[in-house]
């Protein structure tokens, strides 16, 4: 059926066979593309998330050296505990061992994380 439709010197692809090729890439595409997108968020979420837990670990290893200081920047978690931020999450630390209050979130995410004094982290969907 192609032969007759490219006669018989024709070398190549027919129009309805490029058109053909064309469609199923378009249908990869729109299936391919959200789930990529999703799949980024999650990676952005889990940073923010793996930021909180980290920041917390490092502020009670401060705080056994330093039991009656109060951390009011990651600056000071940084050096002496350990911590280190990971790119594009922003990590608000501030209190005292008793009251010490973590807030990370990821730059391209929608979803930050809180840190309780206790050490639960809470979803804090924007």
């Amino acid at each position: 059926m192609i032969q007759k439709l490219r006669g018989t010197n024709e070398k190549g692809f027919t129009l309805i066979e490029l058109m053909i090729v064309i469609a199923i890439i378009g249908i990869l595409a729109a299936i391919a593309i959200p789930n990529f997108i999703s799949y980024r968020q999650r990676s952005y979420s889990s940073a923010a998330n793996a930021d909180a837990k980290n920041a917390y670990t490092a502020a009670q290893a401060y705080f056994i050296d330093h039991p009656n200081s109060t951390l009011s920047a990651v600056g000071d978690i940084t050096g002496q505990a350990g911590f280190q931020q990971t790119e594009d999450v922003l990590v608000t630390i501030a209190g005292t061992q008793g009251s010490l209050t973590i807030n990370t979130n990821h730059a391209s995410s929608t979803k930050s994380f809180d840190v309780s004094p206790s050490g639960e982290i809470t979803d804090q969907t924007k």
